[in-house]
Formats: C-alpha cells, sequence, structure tokens
C-alpha cells in the first residue's frame, strides 16, 4: 500500500459553490415574463442549473411549440459555456461553422446567470423575434443577479 504526500500548499479537493435554487428560477421565470408582456412577446422560457439541467420551464400563450426545445437548447447551452449563446451564433455567422458539430444550441437568447462572478445557471427564451428573446433573457438573468447579490431596487 502507498501514501501520497499532500504538501501544505495543495491546491483544495474541494470547493463551496453558490447553487441557483427554485426561487430564484421561478424568480427568474417571472422576470423574464414580465419582459416578454411589456413587448407582446409570447416565449418559452427555460431556466437551467450551472450543469444545464432544467430547474423551470414556462410556455407563454401564443409561442410556437417548436420553442420549447430552443428555448431549453439556449439555457442548456449558455450555462455549459458559460458565455451568451449570441456569441456562438455570431462565431458561426463569422465562418466558425464547425461549431455546430459541437452540439450547442448556438442561437441567441441564451444567457448565463453569474452570481458575484460565478455561473449559477442561465436562462433561455425562444418566441417569434431573436431580438426580443435577447432582451428579454438578458433582463431576467440582470435581475437575478442583482437580487441574489443584494443590489437590486426595492
Amino acid at each position: 500500500m502507498s501514501s501520497v504526500a499532500v504538501s501544505a500548499h495543495a491546491a483544495p479537493l474541494t470547493a463551496t459553490y453558490a447553487v441557483l435554487t427554485n426561487a430564484g428560477a421561478q424568480a427568474a421565470v417571472k422576470a423574464a415574463e414580465q419582459m416578454a408582456a411589456e413587448l407582446k412577446a409570447p416565449s418559452a422560457i427555460a431556466v437551467v442549473d450551472q450543469s444545464g439541467n432544467l430547474l423551470a420551464f414556462e410556455r407563454l400563450d401564443g409561442v410556437r411549440v417548436g420553442s420549447i426545445d430552443l428555448a431549453i437548447g439556449k439555457a442548456r447551452s449558455a450555462a455549459l459555456l458559460q458565455r451568451p449563446t449570441i456569441e456562438m451564433e455570431d462565431n458561426i455567422n463569422k465562418g466558425r461553422t464547425a461549431f455546430v458539430t459541437a452540439g450547442f444550441m448556438a442561437l441567441r437568447g441564451g444567457v448565463p446567470i453569474r452570481v458575484n462572478g460565478q455561473v449559477v445557471g442561465a436562462i433561455g427564451v425562444a418566441g417569434l423575434n431573436k431580438d426580443n428573446d435577447v432582451t428579454i433573457a438578458t433582463a431576467a438573468a440582470q435581475k437575478v443577479e442583482a437580487e441574489a447579490e443584494g443590489t437590486a431596487s426595492h
């Protein structure tokens, strides 16, 4: 039996991370619903944890059925790659077409949710207009981030 020596300066073997709770996911959905109502933009709204697993989902009246999978895919991709999906779409549009083989949803409308710089989840929005998708997802992510960090105005 061999023993492994661990120096006093070894990297920690575990880390503590913030976790997006059900309440946080529901707050993101509610914020997205409010923005969608303001824009008169029927949408599918998906919120995932940092691992890309679905936490909350809402399908508003008037949105296409295909938007369900798109919203979930956008949220999952934003969480796993820790960046907005608009960046992926832009990369493909600029010629990095091999990116489409990576298995991620490379359509705008997915935005990571960060708390104190750490991705804790993401929101994906799919509706009838790609620009509205970005606006809704960004507003919802920012609202949850502000509330989680205690900087939301009341």
